[in-house]
């Protein structure tokens, strides 16, 4: 067994771990669900993929403005009323929304449930991070494997959702997906707040101290912030651009294809990462992320078949499950007391935000310039972040975060 591999299993063997892991992977298993299927669904419902786009986005921006909110509220109120109240409102608006479709509501109706849905969508992910430096404690060798570990099982669930989420579409229907999810989200985040430590958790007793702006009062977390949009942006448009790739190549049913080896080779650099062993400074490791975040997708340019693309793809993912790894890692050392679930869902939602807004730009790049100009661009984005990285890497050592 590999030293990597040993750090994995030491991780998952330290008291709670193991259960708190599975229990976040199937209470954020809907990230990987709700965008396709809400499309699906509304699609078949409205015979409008504009509206089904429309509710989705909704989705989403309701996903970004809730996470920092119902962050800081786990940090003021504790864990366990609120993930629960979240997980059953989340599901809740999904059951409305489905009910609302078979109805026939307005379309204003529907975009209000998927915001509310996604607003309220528990920020598990954010608190179990919060936890690591408990739940390892008297480890710290393990941390790095730890954050390692959790970006690997969102790109998982990137892969699974989707093709759960296909799979229950062909044999039943889209809005069996969206059962499916709305179950899955309760059950996991019940099964969360039963466990111990999370059962033992408390408010934090500087918890609202920083006052209207809690944990963005940290210079660190702002530069994350800023560092996190246009890295977003970059892997949003080469979202969008992979697919044009395939449609342009006649094989438009590879974008899927593409997309999953992509994640595959996310996965792969985040178990890498978590496993080495007399790494770089933290900071000086994210730096170095950032940076090879816009030299993985440059190559990409140069794809002339699918088969080239499906190899240029894997090298293109294995910076992103690190960078985001290594973002997080940092924001255990950097976040204001009381306020580091909060902490954690600022730069997730700049990163989401980013994606947006790069999916977004690059639908129109594709039907003009095309899918090479759509990545050159993906390119100067990231390479943007890392600019802004290299500009705030002071703010980024912990020693110096307050200044």
């Amino acid at each position: 067994m590999t030293g990597g591999a040993r750090r994995y299993l030491e991780v998952l063997r330290m008291p709670h771990v193991a259960a708190l892991t599975a229990a976040v992977l199937l209470a954020r298993f809907p990230i990987g669900i709700n965008g396709l299927a809400v499309i699906l669904y509304l699609r078949e419902r409205t015979g409008s993929f504009a509206i089904a786009g429309a509710v989705a986005g909704a989705l989403a921006a309701g996903s970004a403005v809730g996470a920092p909110v119902l962050g800081r509220l786990v940090d003021r109120r504790g864990q366990r009323s609120v993930l629960v109240a979240a997980g059953i409102l989340h599901a809740a608006s999904l059951g409305a929304l489905v009910a609302d479709g078979e109805s026939g509501a307005h379309t204003l109706v529907l975009l209000a449930c998927a915001f509310v849905a996604g607003f309220a969508v528990p920020p598990a992910s954010a608190v179990l991070r919060s936890m690591w430096p408990t739940l390892l404690h008297g480890r710290p060798d393990l941390q790095q494997a730890a954050f390692a570990l959790d970006s690997v099982m969102i790109e998982m669930i990137f892969i699974a959702g989707p093709l759960l989420t296909a799979l229950l579409t062909a044999v039943v229907s889209p809005a069996a997906a969206l059962i499916v999810s709305a179950a899955s989200v309760v059950a996991g985040t019940v099964w969360f707040t039963a466990q111990q430590p999370s059962r033992d958790s408390r408010p934090h007793a500087d918890a609202g101290s920083g006052g209207a702006l809690g944990a963005l009062r940290s210079p660190s977390i702002r530069s994350l912030i800023m560092i996190s949009v246009p890295a977003g942006a970059g892997l949003g448009i080469c979202e969008v651009a992979l697919p044009a790739f395939s449609a342009a190549e006649g094989s438009a049913e590879l974008a899927g294809v593409l997309l999953a080896i992509w994640s595959l080779g996310s996965a792969a650099g985040g178990l890498i990462y978590g496993g080495l062993s007399n790494r770089p400074p933290l900071a000086r490791v994210h730096l170095l992320m950032t940076a090879g975040l816009p030299l993985s997708i440059l190559p990409m340019v140069a794809a002339t078949s699918p088969a080239l693309m499906a190899l240029l793809v894997i090298p293109a993912g294995m910076f992103i499950a690190p960078l985001l790894a290594s973002r997080n890692e940092l924001v255990a050392q950097v976040a204001p007391a009381g306020a580091m679930t909060e902490a954690y869902t600022w730069p997730v939602t700049a990163f989401v935000g980013g994606i947006a807004g790069g999916a977004a730009l690059a639908g129109s790049v594709v039907e003009g310039p095309g899918w090479r100009a759509a990545l050159l661009i993906a390119v100067g984005f990231a390479a943007a972040g890392a600019v802004i990285a290299f500009a705030r890497r002071h703010t980024l050592v912990p020693q110096l975060a307050t200044r």
